[in-house]
């Protein structure tokens, strides 16, 4: 994946990341990315949130859509709530018995139960293009949830969170707390209830900011960052956008998983070892850490190109590209021509390479060989060009037509129109 330019991508195409804070990327990085929460109100973005959801598009969600579990769940004063409440059957001819009960959920609402829809970038069109829009911008993947909060009401206690948040008021109005961490990054497996008593005395203390958001409003909350919400006068919808940063941490889990190449860290400690006596265990220890700094200090190309692949794939394993539509792209490979535009597939994790005559396209799920003449076509398309069919460099209108069916027919180009 590359991070791609505005330009490249149309004249219409508003940055995500822009829609949520007026500091351009490197700003935002700077002064506030993992660092410091920032608030934005409403009066100083260009637009309003109402194309991602509204209030009738969560009565949709919840009446219409047959959403299931684990998309859903709803929660009371910190506690989730029994799901049986809120989920049943679907009746004759969709028989599971996990699906939002709206009946059941207008019950549980009214009795003060935040609703909170979840993996809403895998559900709602406009947040599945506006998601897939943030990945691309900031190279970290991205989930949406929405929160939908009774008058008066708060659904979970003074926590953090191990992910950085953007959240953007839909409806209502929503006070929301926040304290610095007492666990700075905290990792996806550090949970803020390994440091509950010391989450509960921070949350006690003054509070870094304290704040009531209203609709159009967005507020950037670094992970480990303790906060809570309460909605105030009426019912409060929000969208919380969390961002799973790739850390360090990352990196350095992929190096020792690209040193079990190396003979050397595969080899066995000593036979009689007793590996309950610290005393015995420490020289061990030590030996991998220097051994460590030595393949570091003089670090094999090899080895930073495998972890940099490992990243990769990592990547692509929990990012999605955008969605394509099976139906439209086949009608519109039916009158494929010289002028169709087609453009690489938004999101999509791949690598090239060229082998003797063959240029090869590998994605997540599959490999795609080509005669090496196709090169110049994809390095211009997977570049980030629009192009014309009869415009891709190197081939002929014919064979650009041919190359280009199978490229779309892999989900690996889209035909602009589809």
């Amino acid at each position: 994946m590359s991070l791609q330019h505005d330009e490249q991508r149309g004249p219409d195409h508003r940055s995500a990341l822009s829609r949520l804070t007026t500091l351009d990327r490197r700003a935002f990085a700077d002064r506030h990315w993992g660092r410091e929460p920032l608030l934005t109100r409403a009066a100083d973005l260009p637009s309003s949130f109402d194309d991602l959801l509204t209030a009738d598009a969560v009565d949709e969600l919840i009446s219409e859509r047959g959403v299931r579990t684990p998309f859903v769940r709803m929660a009371k004063d910190g506690a989730l709530t029994d799901r049986s409440r809120y989920t049943g059957s679907g009746g004759f001819g969709a028989e599971v018995t996990d699906q939002l009960d709206s009946a059941g959920v207008l019950a549980a609402f009214a009795e003060g139960h935040t609703l909170v829809l979840q993996g809403l970038h895998r559900l709602w069109p406009s947040i599945i293009r506006f998601s897939g829009d943030l990945v691309e911008e900031i190279g970290h993947p991205v989930q949406v949830n929405s929160y939908i909060t009774p008058a008066s009401s708060r659904g979970f206690d003074p926590h953090h969170d191990v992910h950085d948040v953007f959240v953007l008021q839909i409806a209502g109005e929503k006070r929301w707390i926040l304290h610095p961490p007492v666990h700075e990054h905290p990792l996806a497996d550090q949970p803020w209830t390994d440091h509950r008593a010391a989450v509960g005395a921070r949350a006690a203390e003054t509070p870094t900011l304290d704040t009531v958001l209203r609709p159009g409003d967005a507020l950037y909350v670094p992970r480990g960052w303790i906060h809570s919400a309460e909605a105030l006068g009426a019912t409060s919808i929000h969208l919380t956008v969390g961002m799973s940063a790739l850390t360090r941490h990352d990196l350095l889990r992929q190096v020792v998983a690209a040193l079990a190449d190396d003979a050397t860290f595969r080899a066995p400690l000593p036979l009689g070892l007793d590996p309950t006596d610290p005393d015995a265990v420490a020289p061990h220890v030590q030996s991998v850490l220097s051994d460590l700094a030595a393949a570091a200090g003089d670090p094999d190309p090899s080895l930073t190109a495998s972890v940099a692949d490992r990243v990769r794939r990592r990547f692509a394993d929990v990012t999605r590209p955008a969605p394509v539509r099976p139906l439209a792209t086949i009608d519109a490979l039916a009158t494929l021509g010289a002028a169709t535009l087609v453009r690489r597939r938004p999101g999509l994790v791949l690598t090239t390479d060229t082998e003797s005559d063959r240029v090869h396209v590998r994605t997540r799920r599959t490999t795609i060989s080509l005669p090496v003449e196709c090169a110049p076509a994809l390095d211009a398309v997977l570049g980030g060009k629009v192009l014309a069919v009869a415009d891709l460099p190197g081939l002929t209108v014919e064979d650009a037509v041919v190359v280009v069916r199978r490229l779309v027919r892999e989900g690996v180009f889209v035909i602009e129109s589809a």
